[in-house]
C-alpha cells in the first residue's frame, strides 16, 4: 500500500489534486483537516490568522496510527481469496492525504510527497476568491515566495515532486512518478 502525501501553500491546488489523484488511483482520500477536528488535535483558535493552531506531535501521531490502520486492512484483504476480495467495496490500494502540515509527517511512514506551487498572481486572486484577508493573503504570498512548504519537506527528507498548478493540474507526471 502506497501513502502520498500532498502538500503546498493553501491555494495552491492541493485539495483539487489530491482528489483527482485519489479518483485516478482508486485510493483513499483524508483530509487532515477531518482529522484534526475529529480527534480534538486544535489546541485552540488564532483570531489573528482565523484559523485553528494545531499540535504537529500529536497530529503526527494520530496519522501515523490512522497509516498503520490502513496498512493493516490492506495486508489482511490481501490474504483472502479473489472471491471473497469481490466482495470488499473498498479495497485498499493506497492513501492520499492532504494539508499543507502533511510534510511534517516523517518520510519513513510516506511513499512519496507531492509539493504544488502556482503563479503568485493567480495564488493571489484564488486566496480572494475563498475571502481571505489581505494579512492572510499576505502571509500566504509570502509562504510562497520562500517555499516554505518545499524546504520543510527538503528538511524532512522526503522523496517529491513538485507540480506547478498554475495553468491546471497535470497528472502524468505524478502517475508516472508512482508507477
Amino acid at each position: 500500500m502506497k501513502v502520498i502525501i500532498i502538500s503546498g501553500t493553501p491555494g495552491t491546488g492541493k485539495t483539487t489534486l489530491a482528489k483527482k489523484l485519489a479518483k485516478k488511483l482508486d485510493f483513499e482520500y483524508i483530509d487532515i483537516n477531518k482529522i484534526i477536528k475529529k480527534y480534538g488535535l486544535s489546541g485552540g483558535y488564532d483570531k489573528k490568522r482565523k484559523c485553528e493552531v494545531v499540535d504537529i506531535k500529536k497530529l503526527n501521531k494520530r496519522l501515523i496510527k490512522t497509516i498503520n490502520q490502513y496498512k493493516k486492512l490492506s495486508l489482511k484483504k490481501k490474504s483472502i481469496n479473489k472471491e471473497s476480495l469481490r466482495k470488499i467495496k473498498n479495497k485498499i490500494k493506497g492513501l492520499i492525504i492532504d494539508s499543507h502540515l502533511s510534510h511534517y509527517l516523517p518520510p519513513r511512514y510516506i511513499d512519496l510527497c507531492v509539493i504544488t506551487k502556482c503563479n503568485l498572481r493567480i495564488l493571489q486572486k484564488r486566496l480572494k476568491k475563498k475571502h481571505y484577508s489581505k494579512e492572510k493573503i499576505r502571509e500566504n504570498l509570502d509562504c510562497e515566495i520562500f517555499d516554505i512548504c518545499l524546504n520543510e519537506a527538503k528538511e524532512n527528507k522526503h522523496e517529491m515532486i513538485i507540480i506547478d498548478t498554475t495553468k491546471g493540474i497535470n497528472m502524468k507526471p505524478i502517475l508516472s512518478e508512482i508507477k
